[in-house]
């Protein structure tokens, strides 16, 4: 068993527990589930840069990477430097994240925020929109062609942005519908852990242009940015290379001023 299917069997049950504990009802009651949500997929279109930086304690991979730096700070210093939008992982088990995080994100800076998440039912869709997310993340690699249609549909309904990661051409394929907004690849072999870029190159061709391209995982310095920007990718996630710093906001800050010289 690789760990991405250890991290949805995991996500089954927790998901079930919670769904016990909150009902969809009361998560549509919530004050943020009527708040007007920010397009990340327009930030990206009219962005230079492409900066999408991630708030991550832990993972699989790496183990821990950071955590001393809180939520609070890290958005704020993130909105200062001019990112285009804000990951935020909230799977507990093996990132380290939460609910909480998001939340915090959210009540701290007006960027448009990404709930990653091992998205697999209906109910984290709407949970993501009632803790302050204006997009979410949807993996080919652990949905059905069906689910995919189902879900991106059901966000789209509430407003979200959808981000949908693939890892190779089967998933490419299985994906491109409608109700998606971006499709980002994952240079992470989500097996072997190891990265390449090339995955983003060799797939970029077969991504409809309506679709806004964002390359995900080993974007760790400018010139893999300069690589991927003539293949038509407008997003860039990037996640360890911030956090693993002292100050997320300030790394931020020089990577993109660097960018932009």
């Amino acid at each position: 068993m690789n760990i991405l299917d250890k991290i949805t069997r995991d996500k089954r049950i927790e998901v079930n527990l919670r769904k016990q504990l909150i009902p969809i009802k009361q998560l549509e009651q919530s004050i943020l589930f009527d708040r007007e949500t920010i397009s990340l997929a327009n930030k990206l279109r009219e962005s230079n840069t492409g900066i999408i930086a991630e708030h991550k304690r832990r993972s699989p991979s790496k183990q821990v990477i950071n955590h001393d730096l809180n939520v609070f700070d890290v958005a704020k210093g993130y909105e200062n430097a001019g990112v285009c939008g804000m990951s935020v992982l909230t799977d507990g088990k093996y990132f380290g994240g939460s609910l909480d995080d998001l939340l915090t994100a959210r009540a701290s800076c007006n960027l448009p925020l990404l709930r990653k998440e091992f998205i697999i039912d209906e109910y984290q869709i709407i949970e993501a929109k009632a803790y302050g997310a204006d997009v979410i993340l949807l993996i080919a690699a652990i949905l059905s062609k069906t689910e995919i249609k189902l879900f991106s549909e059901l966000a789209k309904r509430i407003n979200l942005d959808v981000l949908l990661e693939v890892h190779n051409e089967e998933e490419l394929h299985k994906a491109i519908m409608p109700s998606l907004d971006m499709l980002g690849v994952n240079n992470r072999n989500l097996k072997t852990f190891d990265v390449d870029l090339e995955t983003s190159k060799q797939l970029s061709a077969l991504i409809p242009n309506e679709f806004v391209k964002v390359s995900e995982s080993g974007i760790s310095n400018i010139e893999a940015i300069k690589t991927l920007q003539p293949y038509g990718y407008k997003g860039f996630l990037i996640g360890e290379n911030f956090m693993k710093t002292d100050d997320a906001g300030q790394s931020a800050t020089t990577f993109i001023e660097e960018l932009n010289t």
